[in-house]
């Protein structure tokens, strides 16, 4: 790879900084339009060696088309890319990879089925010599704090742990530049502590890290320089360093960012209760439920942390009846029992949810707006479908009311929910629930991917909606959002949900030794008040 690549030595990766004031790599004037929209306008962005390097905007600002560029996975309609100061055409990942810039996705790219070895080995030159490759692979993890074991299969790992694999994998390529999309969004804070402490060690080594993320805390924390984008072009340079959370926040959006304001509650009979909750894993690679105790009332925000893998999502189907449970009395929903119905008696009831996956999930990709609408609303007796007609007419006001709400910006007046950007999406899929003002509201990740400013719209009308009297179920892997919203937090490892304990009487590590285990000590009595 030239001078400054990676050399290894007893299996450990050693940098050599590139000298001077010369860029690694400078990104000139990128312009990319897709259609009539352009996504980077005039964008320029300069990494220098050894520098942890923060790319901030809202969402839809154009980080992901400007990264994609430097990664070769697109192709910019104007401007230039320079590396090490010369001009180059990075015309696919493997030439990105070539050159030693790496990237580690916010969604992983791993086979569960396949060792922590094999799922490395795919990423390398064919040829590569497996017993040699797991040594490497253990003696790497374990110099820069991410131990892994070579042959543990990635379906048997925690999230935390298949995110070292992805690291690892990409520092086998000797990369100088790696490209970071929300690193920390799956971790525990103590996983999350040993990523930055890796992260700064990295950077003394000389390798630059181009790193994306929501959480203007460990921006703060961790990087040197940060280059900020809104609506496509470069609107700031700044030292992080010199900046509050408030000031970062402002130039990504261009206002000032409203508080969550959270009155105290005072909880009401409760509305969604779980009741010994049980349910097999439906996969080799799903989780089980274990004997889940759990009482939300109405006017209170029972917030479920926990890292990404453990349960949630099974938790989420047994109660909005995707997945019905054995016993009827096992979810009951203002008492009614409906552990044994679907998700439509379920609504009729008056509950609500919002899945984790909101393109395919929450909304149907080629649907529009006001279509997506009818598909969760047809069947909760509101007048949208009766007597064989479907009112495509009140969908579509549903559809602005939420639009104004919610600041969803999504150009014509009811296009294809795939035409969103996933922010936007998100706000829409939330606002159309919460719309309804259910009597019981459950939502997974409310505000996953989505900037400061939309996840504090959708946070307090979480707040707003549970101080009118609904029993609001969040589920999250944000700790800050938790914190933000929450009267009681209780933490869901390997299927086992811990007691809920007041949100004030919580901290973040004993939240976080819950997630590596705790919770299945202290799983059971979670019904009570």
């Amino acid at each position: 790879m030239g001078a400054g690549a990676a050399e290894r030595t007893h299996g450990s990766v050693q940098r050599i900084r590139t000298g001077g004031g010369v860029p690694l790599l400078e990104a000139r004037h990128i312009v990319k339009r897709f259609g009539d929209n352009v996504a980077n306008d005039d964008v320029s962005l300069r990494v220098m060696p050894g520098e942890i390097h923060a790319l901030l905007g809202e969402n839809g600002a154009g980080k992901s088309t400007l990264v994609k560029i430097l990664y070769g996975a697109l192709q910019p309609n104007a401007g230039e890319v320079l590396w090490k100061g010369q001009p180059v055409t990075i015309a696919s990942p493997a030439a990105a990879r070539a050159l030693g810039i790496g990237m580690v996705f916010q969604h992983f790219s791993l086979f569960e089925a396949l060792t922590v070895a094999e799922n490395i080995a795919l990423a390398l030159p064919k040829g590569s010599d497996m017993k040699s490759l797991s040594a490497r692979i253990e003696t790497v993890s374990a110099d820069y704090g991410l131990p892994l074991k070579a042959t543990s299969r990635v379906a048997d790992l925690s999230v935390g742990e298949r995110q070292r694999v992805e690291i690892v994998r990409c520092l086998l390529q000797n990369p100088e530049l790696i490209i970071m999309d929300e690193p920390t969004s799956v971790l525990t804070p103590q996983e999350a502590d040993q990523l930055f402490v890796t992260l700064k060690r990295l950077a003394d080594e000389g390798c630059a890290i181009l790193y994306i993320s929501h959480r203007l805390e460990e921006v703060r924390a961790i990087c040197h320089h940060a280059t900020i984008m809104r609506r496509a072009k470069v609107v700031a340079e700044t030292d992080p360093t010199t900046e509050t959370v408030g000031t970062l926040a402002r130039l990504m959006v261009g206002s000032e960012i409203g508080e969550v304001t959270r009155s105290k509650g005072t909880p009401g009979a409760p509305r969604l209760i779980l009741k010994a909750l049980s349910l097999p894993a439906t996969s080799a690679f799903g989780v089980p439920l274990h004997a889940i105790d759990l009482s939300v009332a109405g006017g209170e925000i029972v917030a479920i942390a926990g890292v990404a893998g453990n349960g949630q999502s099974e938790l989420f189907d047994a109660i909005s009846g995707e997945r019905e449970a054995p016993q009827d009395g096992m979810v009951t929903i203002d008492g009614q029992p409906v552990g044994a119905h679907g998700v439509n008696v379920r609504r009729r009831l008056g509950a609500a949810f919002v899945p984790e996956e909101r393109l395919g999930h929450g909304a149907v990709p080629g649907l529009k707006l006001s279509e997506n609408v009818v598909l969760t609303r047809h069947g909760t007796g509101e007048g949208i479908a009766s007597g064989g007609f479907t009112r495509f007419g009140l969908a579509g006001k549903i559809v602005e009311a939420v639009t104004h709400r919610f600041d969803v910006r999504k150009g014509p007046p009811d296009p294809e929910a795939r035409s969103l950007s996933g922010g936007n999406l998100q706000k829409f899929v939330v606002g159309r629930e919460v719309d309804r003002t259910p009597g019981v509201l459950v939502v997974a990740q409310p505000t996953w991917g989505v900037d400061a400013g939309a996840a504090a719209v959708i946070r307090q009308a979480l707040v707003d909606l549970a101080r009118a009297g609904s029993a609001v179920l969040v589920i999250s892997q944000d700790l800050d959002e938790i914190f933000e919203v929450a009267d009681r937090i209780a933490v869901i490892s390997r299927g086992h949900l811990s007691a809920p304990k007041p949100a004030e009487a919580m901290s973040r590590e004993e939240i976080g030794l819950l997630m590596a285990g705790g919770a299945e000590k202290t799983a059971g009595g979670a019904h009570a008040h």
